[in-house]
């Protein structure tokens, strides 16, 4: 099976750990990228825009077939323009034949709806009026929504080559290092406000992303060392951090509950703790679980366990084959 994976030259979270995780399959596909991707096989980047890096692989892929005549499927792998510009390229060459898969990773909760918020939305109009897709994998799929049958949830998930080793010894009680990208981060910042360690930690309001103290690894290295860890909504819903934090085996996760569709989602107090939508209850639950360790411990072992078999990006691709054999079982005869 030789899978085209268009993609954008940019670091977008879904589009690269999808194409991690495919090189893992048990069918092992051979998954070609277009364009070449240095990123993808050249580590210029530090963590989370690293999440398609593949050792060892940079003059092997550089030197790939890459002629549009022998591919089995095609994955157009970002809601980003740079990437539907290539797709809108070369899609008159494509087989006619070929089944043709978006992965959707943007923040808006329609298809293709990142696009309009890049401004770029007649990129996928045309696309569409062209050619519609055969099956569409979309992040922020919403709960009580209806969408196509061809589309389908399919979440963020993590590097699991990327985790630290579990570690007891804990610096933080309770943390939140993000931005304000959504109103509830701002109210969960101002709750926090002189409680805890929150103000010593970094766990303060006006947080930005490029000045974080914390980058790389070393911010995953840094989380493992706290005992509860925040997560809250950002533009979409889904986030980095929901599947970050439960795969350390260190901090509990504190979280609203997404209001996607998440395939294996957490247990609330089996894996994480869904706290009150208004975040009336924050407080106390940081409270309690700080003072109930052994608690703690237990629901942080079972979300490592749990992550690790379901939501890696190894794991998310085998879901991601799993479909695509199911939509399409021609292709695997």
């Amino acid at each position: 099976m030789r899978v085209l994976f268009i993609n954008s030259p940019k670091f977008d979270y879904l589009q690269d750990l999808t194409y991690h995780g495919l090189h893992f399959l048990p069918d092992r596909p051979t998954v070609v990228d277009y364009p070449f991707h240095l990123g993808f096989h050249f580590e210029k980047k530090r963590y989370p825009c690293n999440l398609g890096y593949l050792p060892g692989t940079l003059v092997k892929s550089f030197w790939q077939d890459r002629r549009l005549q022998n591919t089995d499927l095609v994955v157009v792998g970002a809601a980003k323009p740079d990437c539907f510009r290539t797709y809108l390229k070369i899609l008159p060459q494509l087989p006619a034949e070929v089944k043709i898969i978006f992965v959707d990773g943007g923040d808006f909760s329609a298809v293709g709806g990142d696009l309009k918020r890049l401004h770029a939305y007649p990129l996928y109009e045309e696309a569409i009026r062209q050619r519609p897709f055969d099956l569409v994998f979309k992040r922020e799929y919403l709960e009580n929504t209806t969408y196509e049958s061809n589309v389908v949830p399919f979440p963020f998930s993590f590097r699991a080559d990327y985790m630290p080793s579990p570690s007891a010894a804990k610096q933080y009680d309770v943390a939140f290092w993000a931005v304000e990208s959504h109103p509830i981060r701002t109210k969960a910042l101002e709750i926090l406000e002189n409680r805890f360690d929150c103000t010593t930690n970094g766990t303060v309001k006006n947080q930005v992303f490029s000045k974080y103290k914390r980058k790389g690894k070393q911010y995953l290295a840094a989380l493992q060392q706290c005992k509860i860890v925040l997560n809250l909504r950002g533009v979409g819903w889904d986030t980095l951090r929901y599947w970050e934090v439960p795969a350390l085996g260190g901090p509990l996760m504190i979280s609203q509950r997404p209001q996607i569709v998440i395939p294996h989602n957490f247990e609330h107090q089996k894996h994480v703790i869904f706290c009150q939508d208004d975040l009336a209850d924050l407080v106390d639950i940081c409270e309690y679980y700080l003072h109930h360790e052994a608690e703690r411990q237990a629901i942080v072992e079972e979300a490592r366990v749990f992550s690790q078999v379901n939501h890696s990006s190894i794991a998310r691709a085998t879901q991601f084959w799993t479909v695509v054999q199911s939509y399409f079982p021609e292709l695997f005869r």
